[in-house]
């Protein structure tokens, strides 16, 4: 009963919590727009372009994977994000904030998307694209009809895990001063010693982790052709007539 109190009265889940909650959602939903937009061709460019793909370039592709791409996850976000303050405040006008914190975000989770899309663009079997250029199809074609369409279960999978690491992501920027819930936890939780607040914040990214897991989940479900194909050999099989002749 006085934890229900301590929900209704706490200034920290009354008046805070909303707002925490709106910069969290806005530094994960801005923040992986620029990923996908930007991770999605860079993954793409580093499947094509690697020893054996549609279009290899050995040396460029050794620049952008071995040394952008490793590089910079390699690096803590933690310190990552404060190495980037300058460059937030010369993009945004400002250091602090949820829209400042979307710099640091999207650059430091672009090569971890980038490397999963990589992954995922591998594991289509070489035959149908050896088909695809067979008949005539050219590079660009080649990636926009088979490419990225058999790869897709992998690159939603892949975007998934992308948004629940930004959600990872966003606390630590909200105690280096990107809002959200991070700095709810941070300035009230823990400089205030308020279990209340702490309690409330952990449950909330957990729901929210979980939803974006969920939802993540259904879509590869839905964009898996193999899974329908698979249910549809199940459903024939199930009304297929009794051809056996009884002795």
């Amino acid at each position: 009963m006085n934890f229900i109190e301590d929900l209704m009265t706490n200034p920290g889940i009354t008046k805070a919590l909303p707002e925490a909650i709106v910069e969290t959602l806005q530094m994960v939903a801005i923040s992986g727009i620029f990923t996908l937009v930007i991770g999605l061709p860079l993954g793409i460019f580093m499947n094509t372009s690697a020893p054996g793909g549609l279009r290899p370039m050995p040396a460029v592709n050794r620049i952008v994977s071995d040394i952008i791409v490793n590089i910079t996850r390699s690096i803590p976000f933690a310190i990552l994000m404060v190495a980037l303050i300058p460059l937030a405040r010369l993009i945004t006008g400002s250091s602090i904030g949820p829209i400042a914190a979307c710099v640091s975000l999207t650059i430091g989770t672009v090569p971890f998307f980038a490397r999963l899309v990589e992954s995922a663009l591998r594991d289509v079997s070489s035959g149908k694209i050896d088909a695809a250029l067979v008949m005539g199809s050219t590079r660009m074609q080649v990636i926009g009809k088979v490419l990225v369409p058999e790869a897709m279960p992998g690159l939603v999978a892949a975007l998934t895990t992308t948004l629940v690491t930004l959600v990872g992501y966003s606390a630590m920027a909200g105690i280096i001063g990107g809002g959200g819930l991070g700095r709810l936890a941070y300035n009230y939780g823990f400089q205030r010693f308020d279990t209340t607040v702490m309690i409330v914040t952990i449950v909330i990214m957990v729901v929210l982790v979980q939803a974006i897991q969920w939802t993540g989940d259904a879509v590869v479900r839905r964009v898996d052709h193999r899974n329908a194909a698979t249910a549809g050999t199940r459903k024939v099989r199930r009304h297929e007539p009794d051809t056996t002749v009884g002795v």
